[in-house]
């Protein structure tokens, strides 16, 4: 019998298993993940950034964790040797109709608490000499720091801890009992007071198996990029630079990041997945498939916003349609100055109305938690979760 299980060895999950064993040394824990090693879907594949809370509405989870995960991450990586860098970003404004837009974002990052500053058009490109823009938003508190390595830390720290981390342990049923839960995985039976879910990309299927009907269903979309290639790094060699967002989404748009390793990233796109873990364009699941084309949220989503998503797709299928996106941002760039680099897939929770849920969606139960929707900044936010998790816990 353990006291916690954790289902899901992502960012946060990993984050939960050490909050927990830092506020409970006495209690035993386990954490199960499917995969034969840690943070290898959502985590591993994003684009490293550290962000600073600036898009998010005041008093949300995302503001409030982002905000406060975004410090106390960069003193854990100063605290444990992980390569980071504070480079700070620029959100510009590139055409008349997105000013508003521009000085909304501004107001909200001073709302948040954060270091902003607005920028006219010749102050931006003393920052970022090739950026094209009317005006600019500096936000220094961004940074970029690869994941992975952070979410192995916190891992090692778990285990130090006492928790047993478990891979290659799919959970395939999950019974209530008087005691708590007991689930059934493709190893053995485990037994626990508490359940905690952070299954990311399943997380809402992993509810369902626990008795709990989440009000949103989780729907992939997967994120492609392009790098620029080393000659052509410099053009985004300063900072973040992104473009002002579609305030109908909760993707920020295709944007050029600072990787720690030293290249440049651009992207991504948010495009359909036919599959849960679909990292190419040719990945297909039958089930995925057809559980996303039989919700109805899914289509009432799809009435509003069809042909943004059409768009998408295209953009994914056309390198040149990619390209001119990241023209309005830079418009030196030329198709041959980049080549096709990874992929991510974005587990987005959607409500039965048809609206995105944007904001972390933490669901409460008798001696369970379900982490029902933590896409970005849910990585950033991780050490920030992984607290607050550990506090609301009652066993």
């Amino acid at each position: 019998m353990y006291d916690f299980a954790i289902v899901g060895g992502g960012i946060v999950g990993l984050s939960t298993a050490m909050a927990l064993g830092q506020q409970y040394p006495n209690k035993k824990i386990v954490l199960l993940e499917k995969e034969s090693s840690w943070a290898a879907h959502q985590t591993g594949n994003n684009s490293g950034v550290i962000h600073s809370g600036i898009y998010y509405k005041p008093g949300s989870y995302k503001a409030k964790f982002c905000r406060e995960g975004n410090n106390i991450l960069v003193e854990f990586c100063q605290q444990h040797d992980i390569p980071y860098e504070i480079c700070g970003k620029v959100i510009v404004a590139t055409e008349q109709e997105e000013l508003t837009r521009l000085e909304n974002i501004y107001q909200r990052g001073l709302a948040n608490g954060l270091e902003v500053k607005m920028l006219n058009q010749a102050e931006a490109k003393e920052v970022e000499p090739h950026v094209n823009s009317l005006a600019a938003i500096l936000v220094k508190s961004t940074g970029i720091v690869d994941y992975k390595q952070v979410a192995n830390k916190y891992a090692e720290i778990a285990a130090d801890q006492g928790a047993e981390l478990i891979n290659n342990c799919l959970v395939q049923d999950i019974r209530a009992t008087s005691e708590g839960y007991v689930l059934t995985t493709s190893q053995e039976e485990y037994q626990t007071r508490f359940l905690i879910n952070c299954a990311g990309l399943f997380s809402d299927r992993l509810a369902k198996l626990a008795g709990v009907e989440p009000p949103a269903k989780i729907v992939p979309f997967r994120g492609e990029y392009y790098e620029l290639k080393p000659e052509k790094r410099y053009l985004a060699s300063n900072t973040l630079i992104y473009p002002v967002p579609n305030p109908n989404f909760p993707f920020l748009g295709v944007h050029f990041t600072k990787i720690i390793d030293g290249s440049v990233h651009a992207g991504p796109n948010a495009v359909l997945s036919f599959k849960r873990e679909g990292y190419r364009k040719t990945d297909f699941n039958l089930g995925d498939f057809v559980e996303t084309m039989t919700y109805p949220g899914f289509w009432k989503l799809s009435a509003k916003h069809g042909l943004d998503g059409l768009q998408e797709m295209a953009r994914s299928w056309s390198k040149s349609l990619f390209v001119a996106s990241l023209q309005r941002l830079i418009p030196e760039v030329q198709a041959e100055d980049v080549i096709p680099t990874h992929a991510g897939v974005r587990a987005q929770a959607l409500a039965t109305d048809g609206k995105l849920v944007d904001d972390f969606l933490i669901l409460d139960r008798p001696r369970a938690m379900h982490i029902c929707n933590a896409p970005s900044p849910a990585a950033t936010s991780s050490l920030a979760i992984g607290k607050a998790i550990a506090q609301r816990v009652t066993i």
